[in-house]
């Protein structure tokens, strides 16, 4: 035998002594506390008792004979008026009848039988003679009642006479002296004079005893009327005048020792000391093997670890791993706790149920163990704190709680779709209706035709509707143009999922024809960086390359020298340019901001190229507050200035007007630059703030490109705005700043 066999022996048979100590112990609590009490201190016993004096009462206590009961017999005049209209007035009675005869007079006529038609027709006239007497005398009625009434006082006797040998046999396990305190009546079944009895029923050896009264019980009162007294009969049967009173006896009641052979209580008894000694012994001997495999587990298997499988347990939520192990414990519990010692014969039980023994060890012994499995895998998961709330926020709760938030988190459409589940199931249920009982199919067809079919259009229309909207999603996916937008039809959440596609259509679309516009003006950006670097750099180059030869006079090196430097300073300014381009584009710089006047920077703008307008053919009209104070960075608001004005005087038009305003409005300085261009502008005018590009297409110019493009970066870093507006050929530059 491999070793892992013996050890999967050892634990199947410890789990068995542990099945077994179980059950033993678990007995004692829960079958085994009404036997560990006297029997006649049991709710069975005290049931037989009150039986016992209830019998008592009717057959000796209130003993009337049948006569005596009759002679109590009344009628009532509500009986009388029930008994006469209870099938109609006398002529729907009358009608009645003759109806129940006709057709059977009819066919033995048919078949010549004069006698039995003759038998029926005298049988009719009785009837209806019966039903007129009815309605002229009471008393006619009140004896037909009367006679109904003592046939079941003779059926209640007759049942009492059959019925007297179960209390005869009920009454050998008793005696008692019981004596009526106001008549002084004795009953019992002790031949014994009144002063003897206190000593028998003291001195002889008693099973059980009760005394009337007593401080537990008092008196014993017993009701007097019949049917409290055991005559079961309706409230109308009898007057209660004088028998409707209950009566007091004193006296003892007790079951000797020895008890007749033939007494039910001896039987009851015998049965009950049996399983009283099963479930002690069982339940001392469960209790000693239960502490055996207790002292095993803590010697042996103390440190037992389950990982075979665990990997698929811990796949389980954590609540419902809990809720398993306690469904495990409440099963193992139900199964131990069973009764399964029917019988007080505990060899007649093994011998005629020995499978059910079995079952119910094997069943005990597979639910305990599978409680105990789960017990040391959720005992490791416990140990393991940090991933508590992993384990928490992955339960089968929180999951479900996600799963209905989600469901209704449209709750226009978690409604409408709760309702149309709602609507199919309730036929699917109605269906189950009719095929159970037809008699609903017409109920059935009716709310199909008017509940049923429209749900089932409605769901075939929102459902193609959803594959529209699917396939034009799909189509967006693969890239493909969709020129018709989806309809959007009423107010429904896939009408709002129609709408947001479309906007998402048309948001993809315009962000398509940015990109192919963003890719062409990169294009445009390199070929025009090559073109304005390369100009300067092939002038330096070439003239380099001529002043190294030796036939250059002294005059015409002075000459290249010049060129070579005005072209390398045009380099540095376009290289600087686009570094600080770049810089503003990335917002990598930090702005000095302090409290300064935008008209004097305007000023000392337009005083660096005071020269250059005298020069110029330019007319500038300038009109100025006297103060436009803001907190800005003066350097570089300078720096959007000269830039501006930079390219009004490379890119006017001659012999114009040049137009500068400043004023203040709600809070903000708005500087405003008009001139006429000398250069036709485009119509998309946002080109013009893209690097390197310049109003004069042709690039004869000295201009970067970068002006206006670095002059609204730095608008926009002080939160400000730079907008561009062109009228045919006049151009308006206008910087708001937040003053």
């Amino acid at each position: 035998m491999g070793t892992k066999w013996k050890n999967k022996v050892k634990i199947g048979v410890w789990l068995f002594l542990f099945t077994f100590g179980l059950s033993g112990v678990i007995s004692i609590f829960t079958q085994g506390t009404d036997y560990l009490k006297n029997y006649f201190h049991t709710d069975q016993f005290e049931y037989q008792l009150e039986q016992f004096i209830s019998n008592l009462n009717i057959y000796e206590l209130n003993n009337l004979s049948k006569e005596e009961v009759k002679s109590l017999l009344t009628v009532s005049d509500q009986e009388i008026e029930e008994h006469r209209y209870r099938y109609g007035d006398l002529s729907e009675q009358i009608v009645n009848i003759q109806a129940q005869y006709e057709s059977r007079i009819e066919e033995a006529l048919a078949n010549d039988n004069e006698q039995v038609a003759e038998l029926l027709i005298s049988e009719r006239d009785e009837k209806i003679e019966d039903i007129s007497k009815n309605f002229k005398s009471d008393e006619h009625i009140r004896e037909k009642i009367l006679i109904e009434k003592e046939q079941q006082v003779d059926e209640y006797f007759h049942q009492l006479d059959n019925d007297r040998s179960e209390f005869l046999k009920l009454k050998s396990s008793f005696i008692y002296y019981l004596r009526d305190t106001e008549t002084g009546e004795v009953f019992t079944n002790v031949a014994l004079e009144a002063e003897e009895v206190n000593d028998i029923f003291t001195k002889q050896d008693l099973h059980f005893i009760r005394t009337y009264p007593s401080n537990s019980h008092g008196y014993l009162v017993l009701p007097t009327s019949l049917n409290n007294a055991g005559f079961a009969f309706d409230d109308q049967m009898f007057a209660y005048t004088e028998i409707s009173l209950n009566r007091t006896y004193e006296g003892k009641v007790a079951v000797p020792n020895p008890m007749s052979v033939n007494s039910p209580i001896k039987s009851d008894y015998d049965g009950f000391q049996q399983l009283k000694f099963i479930y002690v012994t069982f339940g001392t001997i469960g209790g000693m093997v239960l502490l055996l495999s207790l002292f095993i587990l803590k010697r042996k298997y103390s440190t037992v670890r389950l990982e075979r499988g665990s990997h698929v347990y811990e796949k389980i939520p954590i609540d419902l791993r809990l809720i398993l192990f306690l469904i495990s414990i409440i099963i193992s519990l139900s199964i131990l706790s069973a009764n399964i010692y029917r019988y007080p014969n505990i060899f007649e039980y093994f011998i005629s149920y020995i499978d059910d023994f079995l079952i119910h060890l094997f069943l005990s012994m597979l639910f305990v163990g599978l409680t105990i499995i789960q017990a040391l895998y959720l005992k490791e998961t416990m140990k393991q704190q940090e991933t508590w709330p992993s384990l928490w926020r992955s339960s089968f709760t929180l999951t479900l709680l996600r799963m209905v938030q989600g469901f209704f988190l449209n709750r226009r459409t978690g409604t409408q779709v709760f309702v149309l589940l709602f609507v199919v199931f309730s036929f699917g249920f109605g269906f189950l209706l009719v095929f159970l009982n037809p008699i609903f199919l017409i109920l059935f067809a009716i709310a199909f035709l008017f509940v049923g079919l429209p749900t089932v259009i409605i769901i075939m229309r929102r459902v193609g509707y959803f594959n529209l909207i699917m396939n034009n999603v799909e189509q967006i996916k693969l890239g493909r143009t969709v020129i018709e937008d989806l309809p959007e039809k009423g107010k429904s959440p896939l009408a709002t999922l129609a709408a947001q596609i479309n906007t998402m259509k048309r948001g993809v679309k315009q962000s398509q024809q940015e990109q192919a516009k963003s890719e062409r003006l990169k294009t445009e950006l390199i070929t025009n960086v090559s073109h304005d670097l390369r100009t300067p750099l092939t002038s330096i180059i070439t003239y380099t390359e001529l002043l190294k030869s030796q036939e250059v006079t002294e005059e015409e090196k002075n000459q290249y020298v010049q060129i070579i430097d005005r072209k390398s300073k045009r380099l540095k300014v376009l290289i600087d340019d686009l570094f600080e381009a770049s810089k503003m584009a990335s917002g990598n710089i930090e702005l000095v901001k302090e409290k300064v006047d935008l008209v004097q920077l305007l000023q000392q703008a337009l005083a660096e190229y005071d020269d250059t307008i005298s020069r110029s053919t330019l007319q500038f009209r300038i009109t100025n507050p006297d103060a436009l104070p803001a907190v800005v960075d003066g350097q570089k608001m300078w720096r959007v200035f000269d830039n501006i004005i930079s390219n009004i005087l490379r890119y006017s038009l001659e012999h114009t007007r040049v137009y500068i305003s400043a004023v203040k409005k709600e809070g903000q300085a708005v500087i405003t630059f008009k001139n006429v261009t000398k250069y036709e502008l485009g119509d998309d005018i946002d080109e013009l703030f893209e690097r390197f590009k310049r109003g004069d297409a042709s690039r004869h110019t000295e201009g970067s490109g970068l002006g206006l493009a670095i002059a609204k970066s730095i608008v926009d870093l002080h939160d400000g705005r730079l907008d561009i507006e062109v009228d045919g050929d006049l151009f308006k530059v206008i910087v708001v700043i937040t003053l």
